[in-house]
């Protein structure tokens, strides 16, 4: 496990959101993370459609249907 430093703001708004969705801090900064890396990897798909194919490849039981 490394450490990452980041900026008062930033550790700010993780602090925030870690809140609203039930999260630790380092749980939410790695979530923000891995869906970064996932947008930049994957330009074209949507948030929404980033978290269907995690699950697909999770072999999750149940996929939820992206809506439009």
């Amino acid at each position: 496990m490394g450490i990452i430093k980041i900026s008062d703001e930033v550790h700010d708004e993780v602090r925030k959101s870690c809140h609203v969705m039930s999260r630790s801090i380092n749980a939410q900064a790695e979530f923000w993370i891995k869906m970064g890396r996932l947008a930049e990897l994957n330009p074209t798909l949507t948030f929404s459609e980033l978290i269907v194919k995690e699950l697909e490849n999770a072999n999750a039981d149940t996929v939820l249907k992206v809506v439009k």
